[in-house]
């Protein structure tokens, strides 16, 4: 039996994922802003003892960046999906030494910024960066090889990241991150803020000295988004289906946006096409929102030791993420605890034994599988190429992660 939908209509051009979108008619200075009908299409599968499994909950879309209507190009199955992590090594040789040569200052400052900056990472955000700029460069009949500006966009990426790591630690009193300490808990809060702010400040004269208004445009863009959705996760919607829109608008802001735009300020440096733009910033998008439902489901799933942070960070932040929500559909009784931020005795311990009796994990997991088949389809219309068919296989790589 084919899996229901349920049917959203949202105000953020975050929710969209995979849409069926009806154009209004506008045009001119409304066309260019998205102004548009769409019906979010979110999947809901079958789930045990919902109160109305075949119901369909709608609200409205006018900001919403239709997915163009242009069929996936057909992947041969004979081929060969290559390792993104081994096409970008050489690109992404000795990156995290070039963003310390771009951290100098004092000492002190200097010792904070680079803590993250100790090359153990997988450099997740830049691999994904350089993977779409050559993939927009083969596409644009040019040479496959990287510009300097789409490596330094790449470092660009990497550092705002850090720096809203930076930020989001001290914000939510962690003390672990990536298996090590944080800086606020090694430093102070009032150092860490300063390192994060450092950081944002070499990453803006990064951005400055690559002289294109419109990626400086782009990339300006994501900071203002990282903000906003910092402020939407400090509050909570009463009404459920706001209350998922909610999370979706603020999944984007916090984490899609940056691949996003940061994959389509590399195929503005190479193509004037819009077209092509959209392509690069849509991959981006439903990759990031994947990406990060795939992160909500590993808080329940991923003992600490292997995710680097505490299990249950998000319910013990009073964060309801996609399980939660999910799970609400069969324990009406954690609607009364999202509200309260899961504040009162207990309340971390029972929402987390409800999401585990529910279908949460496996819903955020198959929603998580519908925003990957997007990204697929819309690279799928770049011309084929070895980078192309590596940002293919990454969605395997996001949807099989365990930390």
């Amino acid at each position: 039996m084919a899996a229901p939908w349920r049917v959203y209509r949202s105000r953020s051009g975050a929710v969209s994922g995979f849409v069926r979108a009806v154009w209004t008619g506008r045009t001119g200075a409304a066309a260019e802003e998205g102004l548009y009908e769409a019906e979010v299409l979110v999947p809901v599968r079958p789930v045990r003892n919902a109160v109305r499994p075949n119901s369909f909950t709608r609200y409205r879309n006018r900001f919403l960046y239709p997915t163009p209507r242009i069929c996936c190009c057909r992947i041969h199955s004979d081929t060969k999906l290559k390792d993104p992590f081994s096409l970008v090594q050489k690109d992404l040789q000795n990156l995290y030494e070039d963003i310390k040569k771009l951290l100098v200052s004092k000492a002190e400052l200097k010792a904070l910024c680079d803590y993250y900056f100790d090359g153990k990472g997988k450099a997740f955000r830049p691999m994904i960066v350089v993977l779409m700029a050559r993939a927009c460069n083969i596409h644009s009949n040019r040479q496959g090889d990287l510009l300097p500006a789409q490596r330094s966009i790449a470092m660009i990426s990497e550092m705002i990241h850090t720096a809203s790591l930076v930020h989001d630690d001290v914000i939510d009193g962690s003390d672990t991150r990536r298996g090590k300490t944080t800086i606020n808990e090694v430093w102070g809060e009032r150092k860490a803020i300063l390192a994060g702010d450092f950081i944002l400040s070499a990453a803006s004269m990064a951005l400055a000295r690559i002289g294109n208004n419109a990626v400086v445009s782009v990339l300006s863009q994501v900071v203002e988004d990282l903000v906003r959705g910092e402020f939407m996760q400090l509050g909570s919607k009463e009404n459920e289906n706001e209350r998922f829109k909610h999370y979706l608008e603020k999944t984007f802001k916090k984490t899609a946006s940056l691949i996003a735009n940061s994959c389509k300020a590399v195929s503005i440096l190479v193509n004037s096409d819009p077209e092509v733009h959209e392509i690069a910033y849509q991959y981006g998008r439903n990759v990031g929102i994947a990406f990060q439902l795939v992160d909500d489901v590993l808080d329940f799933t991923s003992c600490a030791n292997h995710l680097g942070k505490p299990s249950a960070a998000d319910l013990k932040l009073g964060l309801a993420t996609g399980p939660v929500l999910f799970a609400c559909q069969q324990f009406p009784e954690l609607h009364a605890m999202i509200m309260r931020r899961f504040g009162s005795d207990g309340d971390v311990d029972r929402a987390w034994r409800y999401v585990l009796q529910s279908d949460g994990v496996e819903q955020t997991n198959y929603l998580a599988q519908r925003y990957c088949q997007e990204a697929i389809r819309q690279i799928s219309r770049l011309r084929p190429s070895t980078e192309r068919d590596a940002l293919i296989r990454l969605t395997e790589l996001v949807l099989s992660r365990d930390k």
